[in-house]
């Protein structure tokens, strides 16, 4: 009951998001709305893996970038397939991929899988560079539609709200996982996988369901990037930002909780596209790197740790 609650009161206030953006009748709003929303689901499913389970995923920007690019290759086959469906079939291939990554790596701990998940993300990258039904190195241009599908409106609007829906969904599924027995398997790997294991829980199996649920919001996160920028190639979508970003959010925030990642990725991506307007869209990375060793020092358990103490 209490997650229906919550369901209900997270799409009030993507409905109250929406309407504030349209009030506000500026286009880059939602430009940058889109971008904050973006990693509000990539940090909350970086948590999932991250912060609940305790591995560490250097790996993020190549799940984001399975999403996109197969996004492209469904524009190229079935352009008649809607955003959706292309996003629900993102997070399919790049879910798998992470079951798959998952089995090979997660017999590793600590540094050794975290090091195993980036060597992947520079594997992933190599084949996107040389596979050319994509654009390869060339990168490939996506021919974004006029109008909206479902309201008067320009395109980026409709990508605001399809971003705005998975991440209500992202938060809702991380809240449930955060208080079941799901939730409670993962916290006690985090806490102590040895004892954990020895008491009985299915360490492999709740580690393989924590990848694959990461991978696959990553994927969907990263299936509308085609039509977001019109053209991509594998060193933006493959970019470095994207993995640095969504270790930042939730480690600012407060990991193994549900409302870190997100407060992290509000304050944080909020921040990118104020200096990005205001300053240069460099000052991104460096805005990472002074909160990020800000945190660390004076509230290691991120921003709700801090309120919780």
């Amino acid at each position: 009951m209490r997650n229906a609650y919550f369901v209900l009161a997270a799409l009030a206030v993507a409905v109250v998001t929406f309407a504030v953006a349209r009030l506000i009748d500026n286009a880059y709003v939602f430009f940058a709305g889109y971008v904050v929303l973006q990693y509000i689901v990539l940090a909350t499913a970086w948590n999932i893996l991250g912060g609940f389970t305790g591995y560490v995923n250097f790996g993020t920007a190549a799940f984001f970038a399975l999403g996109a690019y197969t996004t492209v290759v469904l524009h190229k086959t079935m352009p008649f397939l809607p955003l959706p469906a292309m996003m629900l079939v993102g997070g399919v291939v790049s879910g798998l991929i992470g079951l798959g990554m998952g089995y090979l790596t997660l017999r590793l701990r600590g540094t050794f899988f975290s090091i195993a998940t980036l060597a992947m993300a520079v594997v992933a990258q190599t084949l996107i560079t040389n596979w050319n039904f994509v654009g390869g190195s060339r990168g490939a241009y996506i021919i974004r539609p006029s109008d909206s599908p479902i309201f008067s409106g320009d395109y980026i609007q409709y990508l605001f709200v399809v971003m705005l829906a998975l991440s209500v969904i992202s938060v809702s599924l991380a809240r449930a996982i955060q208080f079941s027995r799901l939730g409670f398997g993962f916290s006690a790997i985090r806490d102590d996988e040895g004892a954990a294991e020895a008491s009985g829980v299915p360490t492999l199996k709740l580690k393989l369901i924590a990848t694959a649920l990461s991978g696959g919001l990553m994927g969907m996160a990263g299936a509308p990037l085609p039509y977001y920028v019109t053209y991509l190639d594998p060193a933006s979508g493959f970019s470095l930002s994207y993995a640095v970003n969504t270790i930042a959010m939730p480690l600012i925030g407060g990991t193994a909780t549900w409302l870190g990642p997100v407060i992290g990725a509000i304050l944080l991506g909020t921040l990118q596209q104020v200096a990005t307007v205001t300053i240069s869209s460099a000052l991104s990375l460096l805005l990472v790197g002074v909160l990020l060793v800000t945190f660390v020092i004076a509230a290691p358990k991120g921003i709700v740790g801090w309120f919780k103490k």
